[in-house]
């Protein structure tokens, strides 16, 4: 976090999207919270009235009962669409303030990198391959981007959701909100551990795509040598083991996220079976 407070300034030069991109959240979340209470209603309503179905069944205001019903349940079901098209809306505002509020900021660290490297001096570029530079500013900018945009996005989303759907929970049954948060502790401690470990795994692949790059740079840039002392073969082995090597640590990485999603999605679904076992005793 302390290399990342360096980033928090654009956050300030770009504080008006980013205020109005938590804004959209904020609303967009509003309506998704609002969708599973309108259903709530709605099978509420029809659990209330089945008993009066019965009694009007067969009398000749049955059919005035039938309509009411009817018109009651579309009610419902407008009012649940309109809800999730108004959090498609501003889910899509979220994404068109923040996330090219990432890419902006990208576009800016890339100049101010490019701006220093014009500054530093020729001992620097004869200590560090030029290959090496280029990846730092391309791949690594690109994933700096990850935390300005799509990282603090969904961090602020999970925050808020989280809130709002809890206290709608509670709202409900605070028993049953209790029993569905028993697997969160296992959950938290997984997504850190996970995390830490992607977190490795990624530097290690970024570390090796620049070495990829540093093997491509310095063949193309002495092309007319490799070809005149006939080491083109050489080289190319040597960039095949670079990109073999690559493709294994990015393998790693897939198969650890491989194994927590199904970990991620079984402690869900545990809370569901709690909540489902829990609500059917009571």
């Amino acid at each position: 976090m302390k290399e990342l407070a360096y980033l928090n300034r654009y956050f300030y030069k770009y504080k008006w999207r980013f205020i109005l991109g938590i804004i959209f959240l904020i609303i967009s979340n509003y309506f998704r919270v609002l969708q599973p209470q309108m259903i709530r209603y709605a099978l509420d309503y029809v659990v209330e009235n089945l008993h009066m179905y019965e009694w009007y069944d067969g009398s000749k205001l049955f059919k005035g009962y039938y309509r009411e019903m009817a018109n009651a349940l579309v009610y419902f079901g407008i009012l649940t669409l309109i809800f999730a098209l108004l959090m498609g809306v501003f889910m899509y505002f979220m994404r068109q303030t923040l996330i090219v509020m990432s890419r902006l900021i990208e576009n800016d660290l890339k100049e101010e990198i490019y701006d220093h490297y014009q500054k530093l001096h020729q001992a620097f570029y004869k200590k560090n391959n030029t290959g090496d530079l280029m990846s730092r500013l391309t791949e690594d900018v690109s994933k700096v981007r990850m935390y300005l945009g799509p990282a603090v996005m969904y961090g602020i989303n999970l925050i808020f959701l989280m809130v709002m759907v809890i206290y709608a929970m509670v709202t409900v049954n605070p028993m049953l909100t209790l029993y569905s948060l028993i697997p969160l502790p296992i959950l938290s401690f997984s997504i850190y551990f996970v995390t830490d470990l992607i977190n490795k795994k990624s530097t290690a692949i970024q570390e090796q795509l620049a070495e990829m790059n540093v093997v491509a740079q310095e063949s193309y840039s002495g092309i007319r040598v490799l070809k005149a002392y006939g080491q083109g073969e050489t080289m190319l082995d040597y960039f095949k083991k670079a990109a073999d090597e690559y493709k294994n640590r990015t393998m790693n990485m897939v198969k650890t996220d491989a194994y927590f999603r199904p970990l991620m999605l079984s402690l869900i679904g545990a809370s569901t079976i709690i909540t489902v076992y829990v609500g059917g005793i009571c």
